[in-house]
């Protein structure tokens, strides 16, 4: 699926166009709808790749790792078989990020990953991706499908659940990356590696300002010996300056309300011409 820009758009302000909402909740229920990932590997493998393709189209590059003008976008793949090169090769052909077409090539080496701004780690390469995480620098999106790749420094994660495939977020990784996300697209991910007791579950409404730095809530010991589980509502009131003024707590336990907080003070909206108030809801559940 094409998805064309206006002339001339650069790919850092793609993403914040208000018809993408439309377009990212068109790709995620197309992407829910097929991704019966235990019936046929060749539907697997196709939601993989649309994913792939989708996180290439959603992302904020820095311009170190994508410049402007006609490059290729290039998403390598490291390790598994050829039936899945062919399926994301097939799935990538005549597509365009901005200004630049994607291309697809399989990648073995640290050097052949830096040249990727996007490089998906087969399982079948667990042994070597570690090695292979420590080496990559800023501004290439680490992608991979086994259960310890974000404990190991990886972005986001593909796994399965309840016969679908989701994503998962290593939220400090990609802050580390340089690569950025809208809340509204994270709001969208399993919760994972960040925290298993906590996720964020509310997109922004739309106009809401883009969520550029993140920090999820501790959940507090005390709180784990009490087997405390709930969702806490706030909001957060944000300078013009992106930074977090106070937060305000519309609901939820006191002991979990306090760990929100501490985050969300942490957090780091784009800049704005006013004061903002911005809703804010976690759920904390058991480890």
């Amino acid at each position: 699926m094409h998805l064309p820009l206006k002339h001339g758009e650069s790919p850092l302000r793609w993403s914040s166009r208000r018809t993408w909402a439309i377009v990212l909740a068109i790709s995620l229920l197309t992407l829910h709808s097929t991704a019966q990932a235990q019936e046929s590997p060749a539907t697997e493998d196709l939601v993989k790749a649309a994913y792939l393709l989708n996180f290439a189209r959603l992302a904020e590059w820095p311009q170190a790792a994508l410049s402007d003008g006609p490059s290729a976008l290039m998403i390598g793949v490291s390790g598994g078989d050829e039936d899945f090169l062919r399926v994301l090769r097939a799935l990538a052909a005549g597509k365009f990020v901005g200004t630049h077409h994607v291309e697809v090539k399989s990648v073995s080496s640290i050097e052949e990953m830096k040249s990727c701004q996007i490089v998906f780690f087969r399982a079948s390469e667990k042994k070597h991706t570690l090695a292979a995480i420590e080496s990559i620098d800023r501004g290439v999106l680490l992608v991979g499908e086994d259960e310890s790749f974000l404990r190991q420094g990886g972005m986001i994660n593909l796994v399965h659940d309840r016969g679908n495939i989701q994503f998962e977020v290593n939220a400090a990784a990609l802050d580390h990356s340089a690569i950025h996300f809208s809340a509204k697209i994270l709001a969208v991910a399993k919760a994972g590696f960040e925290s298993s007791h906590t996720a964020l579950l509310n997109p922004p409404a739309e106009g809401a300002r883009r969520l550029e730095h993140s920090a999820m809530p501790e959940y507090p010991e005390i709180a784990g010996r009490m087997k405390l589980t709930g969702t806490v509502q706030a909001e957060a009131v944000v300078n013009p300056d992106g930074t977090v003024r106070v937060v305000r707590i519309v609901g939820g336990h006191p002991l979990l309300a306090q760990a929100v907080i501490r985050a969300v003070k942490q957090w780091k909206y784009q800049p704005a011409a006013k004061e903002t108030v911005e809703p804010v809801k976690f759920s904390f559940g058991p480890q």
